[in-house]
């Protein structure tokens, strides 16, 4: 029976069936009976890791054991408010840090300073709903997710491609202009801007 562990480009943790690409880490949210309680976070060193490494094995949702969270792919990982692991990712790690510190000023010495600054970025103040800013469609980065009536929708070349849990759908033109409503938190968005490219499903390049 699929768990409440898959995570969406709005932060939200839904079931579903597909695991996707990568897996991520907000510490315990799920009790004895691997159900979600209110929590959407127990710490701020929100990862997204690599879903096979060194033979490890895990149980999803052992009790008092950390809650595996699942994405379609880096694109979705990364809007929800997450970052590669600096352990299974090491080298993603380097690339985004380095993107970060170009993009964002170098004033954040690791993955604490980091992981503090995002905090900030994904999460309204003492709410548990997603942090999104306003941004001219003709700026932003290919990665990048943003709210479209059709719902969270991926920037890709001249594309957006619709999300769903299992894939990305059928391409829409991207408009040459216009203020969107973007769910990337916006360093996030200056990371990409400055050369950090995610890792996508293959759904989209169809």
């Amino acid at each position: 029976m699929p768990l409440q562990n898959r995570v969406t480009p709005t932060s939200d943790i839904i079931v579903h069936q597909v695991r996707g690409l990568f897996m991520g880490n907000r510490g315990i949210l799920h009790d004895e009976a691997s159900r979600l309680g209110t929590a959407r976070w127990r710490h701020p060193h929100w990862i997204a890791c690599l879903t096979a490494f060194m033979g490890r094995r895990r149980v999803p949702m052992t009790p008092r054991r950390y809650t595996e969270l699942f994405f379609l792919d880096e694109a979705v990982a990364l809007a929800a408010g997450h970052r590669p692991c600096a352990e299974c990712r090491r080298d993603d790690w380097q690339r985004f840090l380095a993107a970060w510190r170009y993009g964002n000023g170098d004033g954040v010495r690791g993955a604490a300073d980091l992981d503090r600054t995002l905090h900030e970025a994904r999460l309204l103040p003492r709410r548990r709903f997603q942090r999104r800013h306003e941004a001219d469609i003709a700026t932003l980065p290919d990665g990048a997710f943003i709210a479209a009536w059709q719902g969270p929708c991926l920037v890709h070349g001249d594309r957006l491609l619709p999300w769903s849990p299992g894939g990305y759908g059928a391409a829409l033109r991207r408009p040459a202009t216009g203020t969107v409503t973007v769910l990337t938190p916006a360093p996030v968005i200056a990371t990409m801007r400055a050369g950090y490219a995610p890792v996508l499903h293959s759904s989209a390049r169809a």
